[in-house]
């Protein structure tokens, strides 16, 4: 996944599981609240359906970890930077409520069928006006149903707007930090080149060599939508076709899924309601234009059951990915830094629970020497719980340096979901005892190309043009720009 500046630190939370039991021996939450487990995310119990009274209103919750380890939550909260713990003990509150309303809704239908049974024994001995008089007052009871149920709705749908405002707890890889300056630096790799004194920026050799013209996007539609033409259509082509083969002989299957995804979708990865005003939407029809091919490529699986020897699934795409970036301005948004369309592929993973994290590591290796093989510079970090995105439980940025920018560039975050997204879309294995479980949920860039590109120009141009790394002059048909 490429992230945008602006997904952090907002959530949405849905999905199914089984009830936790707190009683059950061994089980930590019946430890004291000091006792803290190995590693706990609300992913790592899935949210509960919970249908009250047989209500069509079906709230996804995780009350067993929020009342059972209220003071653990709130410190891997805070690891996140999020600022409303309070919302925690207010959840607590209002569930206690719910269940007040839950009791009165289920002892008036424990009179109502208790009464409707005696009519049946008063009628049959006879006794009609006792029979009528007993009806009377099932009546009554029936129509005093409809207000509670009506509290009952609207206690769950305020519920259920308090959830969806909690994080995913960070795991405890994570390390603590308020901001980007904060990330860990886990590695790096390649050589800072050492460029001419005339060296030029990306957006200049573009118009230099006449391979991108921003001014003719920013006429078709508007700022942030690139035309490439000529050679620099061509490397595009080069560079998503290398890097697509380079996917799937990892053993990565490609898919070319939809560019736009209905409401259903974008809630299973976790796009709505957060992210609602960072995508383009086609209001008409209710579909979304896709931030990433994670979201329809990860759908491939919502409401499927896997057999667990169909793990791990291995999948690749090539999409254009379409983004509102709201308040981008300045440097960051120059020439290719930060565009509203740009073409990125993605790898995804769903697989065992116990498995997640080896195959985060896996990931990021093989990201890496895709990176490698471009000859780029590059570093890998450990984002820490204030630069995380609302969802992941843990993130690894990819950075390559621009010579002519002289900064870092991310071109790639690769993350463990744990069960955030498989819950929502109730993707799902039976293993070998024949019990259901969810899946663990991985992506990554492998890669967005925009910042890789602009690396490419600046970081190979010499007096005789923009020398290509070897990997891509059988797929560019040219060592030279």
């Amino acid at each position: 996944m490429y992230r945008s500046r602006d997904q952090k630190q907002k959530i949405s939370t849905n999905g199914k599981c089984q009830h936790i039991k707190s009683e059950k021996p061994g089980n930590w939450l019946s430890r004291s609240p000091q006792a803290k487990p190995k590693h706990l995310s609300f992913s790592s119990f899935p949210l509960c359906p919970l249908s009250l009274r047989g209500s069509k209103h079906i709230i996804m919750l995780q009350l067993a970890i929020l009342r059972n380890q209220t003071a653990y939550v709130k410190e891997r909260l805070a690891i996140k930077n999020f600022k409303e713990l309070d919302l925690v003990d207010e959840i607590i509150r209002l569930d206690d409520e719910r269940k007040k309303l839950v009791f009165t809704y289920d002892e008036t239908k424990s009179k109502i069928n208790a009464a409707s049974k005696e009519i049946g024994m008063l009628m049959s001995k006879g006794q009609q006006d006792a029979a009528a008089e007993r009806k009377k007052e099932v009546e009554g009871l029936k129509s005093s149903l409809a207000p509670i149920e009506k509290e009952l709705d609207a206690a769950e749908k305020h519920l259920n707007e308090l959830l969806v405002r909690l994080p995913n707890l960070p795991s405890e890889k994570v390390p603590a930090g308020k901001s980007a300056e904060d990330n860990a630096i886990v590695r790096s790799g390649g050589s800072k080149p050492e460029l001419p004194k005339n060296a030029l920026p990306h957006w200049d050799l573009a118009k230099k060599y006449d391979l991108i013209d921003f001014e003719l996007g920013n006429k078709i539609t508007g700022s942030g939508f690139p035309v490439y033409k000529g050679k620099g259509a061509r490397l595009q082509r080069a560079l998503i076709q290398f890097f697509l083969d380079y996917n799937t002989k990892a053993g990565y299957l490609e898919y070319q899924p939809p560019l736009m995804v209905n409401e259903a979708s974008a809630h299973g990865t976790g796009q709505l309601p957060d992210k609602e005003g960072q995508m383009y939407h086609v209001t008409e029809d209710k579909f979304y234009l896709i931030p990433t091919a994670e979201v329809p490529v990860t759908n491939i699986y919502r409401d499927v059951i896997l057999k667990e020897s169909d793990l791990p699934v291995k999948m690749t795409a090539y999409t254009p990915c379409f983004r509102r970036e709201a308040g981008s301005y300045g440097k960051d948004v120059r020439g290719l830094n930060r565009l509203h369309q740009f073409d990125k592929v993605e790898i995804v993973q769903l697989v065992h629970p116990e498995k997640s994290y080896e195959v985060l590591e896996e990931m990021v290796e093989h990201v890496e020497k895709l990176v490698q093989l471009l000859g780029l510079p590059y570093r890998i970090l450990k984002l820490c719980g204030g630069d995380m995105s609302f969802a992941s439980a843990l993130t690894y940025d990819f950075e390559v340096y621009s010579a002519a920018q002289d900064r870092w560039l991310e071109v790639s975050s690769v993350s463990n979901f744990e069960t955030f997204q498989t819950n929502r879309m109730k993707a799902r294995f039976k293993d070998g005892s024949g019990k259901t479980q969810f899946v663990h949920s991985l992506n990554g860039s492998s890669l967005a190309l925009p910042r890789i590109l602009a690396c490419l120009l600046e970081n190979n141009q010499t007096d005789n043009g923009i020398l290509l790394p070897v990997a891509l002059h059988s797929y560019f048909g040219s060592e030279m720009i």
